[in-house]
């Protein structure tokens, strides 16, 4: 038999069987102490019979005129004789017996006293110097029967009293795990970035410990992913400002000099910085994303923020290849503003960087908070799309970028429980890439 896996059938069965074998067993003993009970009374029934037929077999045997002969005493009535007689003489000659007698299995009379035969159970007694003895007889099939009634009526409750006794204990068990299956579900209920401590209240004793546990490691955890975040959004903050001394001091030097080769190299200087600040802002943007509050108490037009972001970077020499789509009613939103400036410039610069030079970027955000960025373009592999929100991770070897845009972008996603969905080609094209989105809309706005 296999163990069930899961702590509540554990005890239900557990306690059943143990319920079981000690109502078996009390069942049994029970029995045993009421047979050996049972014999005493049988016995002194047998004994009584004796005494008190004794007597009158004795008045009546000897006022007969008839000495010697047997009679047989008619019953009133027909009914079951479960005890049997016969009174003898001192040569074994009958002179009195019960009507249902059978005189094959009375043994020969010696002396006084319970015998047993292979089918019945005996008392003999005697009177008038022993001239006159009387054998009472009981089948011992009597005295099983009723040993049978009494087991029937000890085992019988079992089957009745067992399964009511098991819902009872399954439903206790069941109520007492209450407690446990309530923490189970804040557990499951939980992000997979929330580490805060989960309440175990009305927990049993046995249990606190593994929850105190429990919060004890995730409260490890918070502290270092939070030293983690913190040490990549105070490394970046710290960068900013010597990044852009140096970029100046490039910008200078190529500006002052007239060596050819030397203007090359300070604007290979200059760009290299500006590729070391944008990828500083990534991480600042990653740790604002990963550890940041994303949802505000109030709500917000997302269609104001779309615009801004859209207008600053048209007025980085694109402003005639984005094209964004709003609607005409407003997109009230409890997502942090910042959160999703964040998210819309990450997902079209992407766009503007990887798709085609020529070709527009598709930017929609709908009535119901559904935003897609679109672009044309060559077609991404599946595999590459499936591992392309991971952090540093690009579409290709030769591609320019920091790779922590779609990363910023997943992590925003999950932060606010939405699923980012990334397609190769668009979908009604061929060719392209768009990634989409559903922001957390307030509909009683």
């Amino acid at each position: 038999m296999r163990w069930p896996a899961s702590l509540q059938a554990r005890l239900g069965l557990s306690v059943g069987l143990v319920l079981t074998v000690l109502w078996l067993l009390a069942a049994t003993v029970t029995a045993v102490i009421v047979r050996a009970e049972m014999d005493e009374v049988f016995d002194s029934a047998l004994r009584e019979t004796a005494e008190r037929i004794l007597p009158l077999a004795v008045t009546d045997i000897v006022g007969r005129e008839d000495q010697g002969v047997t009679q047989r005493l008619a019953p009133i009535r027909a009914h079951d004789e479960f005890f049997t007689y016969l009174v003898r003489d001192a040569e074994g000659r009958i002179l009195l017996q019960s009507h249902a007698a059978d005189p094959t299995v009375f043994p020969s009379y010696d002396g006084p006293g319970f015998r047993q035969t292979a089918t019945h159970r005996l008392y003999s007694d005697a009177a008038l110097q022993d001239t006159i003895r009387i054998t009472v007889a009981e089948p011992l099939a009597h005295r099983m029967s009723v040993a049978r009634e009494i087991q029937m009526g000890l085992g019988l409750p079992l089957l009745i009293v067992l399964p009511v006794a098991l819902i009872a204990i399954i439903l206790a068990v069941r109520f007492s795990l209450d407690p446990l299956r309530r923490f189970r579900a804040r557990l499951e209920a939980r992000g997979a970035r929330d580490l805060s401590q989960v309440p175990h209240e009305g927990l049993p004793t046995e249990i606190g410990p593994l929850a105190d546990t429990l919060n004890s490691l995730l409260a490890r955890f918070r502290e270092a992913f939070e030293a983690e975040r913190s040490f990549a959004a105070n490394a970046a903050h710290e960068l900013r400002t010597p990044l852009a001394g140096a970029i100046a001091q490039a910008q200078r030097l190529r500006s002052e000099t007239k060596d050819r080769a030397a203007a090359q190299r300070a604007t290979d200087i200059e760009e290299t910085l500006k590729r070391l600040t944008r990828r500083t802002e990534r991480m600042m943007q990653l740790a604002r994303a990963e550890g940041g509050r994303l949802r505000m108490d109030k709500s917000s037009d997302l269609r104001g923020v779309a615009r801004i972001v859209v207008d600053d970077i048209g007025r980085t020499g694109t402003p005639d290849r984005i094209r964004l789509n709003l609607p005409d009613m407003a997109v009230m939103s409890d997502l942090d503003p910042d959160a999703f400036a964040i998210l819309c410039r990450n997902l079209v610069e992407n766009a503007l960087r990887h798709g085609g030079q020529t070709t527009p970027v598709d930017v929609t955000l709908t009535a119901s908070g559904q935003f897609t960025v679109a672009n044309d373009g060559p077609v991404v592999p599946g595999e590459t799309l499936d591992r392309l929100t991971a952090r540093f991770e690009r579409a290709s070897a030769t591609s320019d970028g920091s790779g922590l845009g779609l990363a910023i972008v997943a992590a925003i996603a999950e932060r606010i429980s939405s699923r980012l969905v990334l397609q190769s080609p668009r979908p009604g094209r061929t060719t392209g890439f768009q990634v989409s989105l559903r922001l957390p809309i307030d509909d009683s706005e």
